[in-house]
């Protein structure tokens, strides 16, 4: 795999690391070194996600049957009201599928995040969305495993670190750093700010390598680390179980959406192995292995690439999990 990665056949690849039974393994570095920050894009929301499981923890946010615009009376009246927008619950934005008109995979969406990104204010953005309609060639909620149609959407989890600010009395960075951060010893971070002063939970947020294999880690061990609870064993439960499902592709298959994770089973040769996974633009990767005890990374910028996450599948199932015994 270290000759492979140095060739033409993989492209932009930044590290590699994984460990078995909570030790390091393998560690490599094709760009940068282990003190570069990854900018890993939308492997964020798995770590929004574990935020939003620690405000729950801690009762400072009820649960993800709260109610998301209650959060935001100072952003009303919204555009396009509709009585089902005042229903839209945080576990809608968890697992991708509010009825928000909203698809990052579709250019002439409303709520497409590049359309997002030319606004001054994300939330206020989210909000004033329509409601969207079913034609068709689209899986009705009702029709759909788990009741839920999923739409990727970047604007609800932008959304929710206003909740979680809303919710907790603090900023997104000192709340992470405080109850996250912190005690897996991350001492290094950068939050991708907005104009209106909150922080990018959407995307954007760099780690080092070292320290996103912790996140991994922290999930494979059930939320704790070195024997504290950071995250509530049921809320690592809760986010990595399916609420919706998703497409297959030629190394993934039988992939599901948790609460901002992605659930795939990856491996090649007829043998595959499940995994929940942070997932981001450009071929990143953490992804946890519970039957291998296992956690890998794979940092690539090969951003806006259809091949990029290919290739890091292709890593991962034909290199790695190939050589699992």
């Amino acid at each position: 795999m270290r000759d492979a990665v140095r060739t033409d056949a993989f492209k932009k690849i930044g590290s590699i690391l994984f460990a078995r039974q909570g030790k390091l393994v393998f560690e490599d570095y094709i760009d940068g070194s282990a003190s570069t920050l990854r900018d890993t894009r939308s492997a964020t929301k798995s770590v929004t996600s574990i935020l939003i499981g620690i405000a729950i923890d801690r009762g400072l946010l009820s649960g993800v049957d709260a109610k998301v615009m209650s959060f935001f009376p100072d952003k009303q009246p919204v555009k396009n009201p509709d009585p089902r927008k005042e229903k839209i619950t945080v576990e809608d934005f968890l697992t991708m599928s509010s009825l928000l008109e909203c698809d990052d995979n579709n250019q002439f969406s409303t709520g497409n995040e590049e359309r997002m990104y030319l606004t001054e204010d994300y939330v206020k953005f989210t909000l004033d969305l329509p409601i969207k309609g079913f034609p068709s060639w689209e899986t009705r909620p009702e029709d759909s495993p788990y009741g839920r149609s999923f739409c990727y959407c970047t604007a609800g989890t932008a959304t929710l670190g206003g909740v979680l600010e809303r919710a907790t009395g603090m900023k997104v960075p000192e709340f992470a750093d405080k109850y996250l951060f912190r005690p897996l010893g991350i001492t290094e971070s950068a939050w991708q700010p907005t104009q209106s002063g909150l922080v990018m939970t959407g995307g954007g947020l760099r780690l080092n390598s070292q320290d996103l294999l912790k996140l991994g880690q922290l999930y494979l061990n059930g939320g704790s680390w070195n024997g504290s609870r950071v995250v509530s064993k049921r809320w690592v439960q809760e986010s990595t179980r399916p609420h919706a499902r998703i497409e297959d592709t030629e190394y993934v298959k039988d992939t599901e959406y948790g609460y901002l994770w992605w659930l795939k089973s990856f491996g090649a040769k007829g043998k595959h192995f499940r995994s929940c996974n942070m997932l981001g633009n450009g071929g990143n990767k953490v992804s946890v292995f519970p039957d291998l005890d296992m956690v890998a990374v794979l940092t690539s910028s090969l951003f806006n690439s259809r091949t990029a996450h290919q290739q890091t599948d292709q890593l991962l199932s034909d290199y790695i999990l190939a050589s699992v015994e």
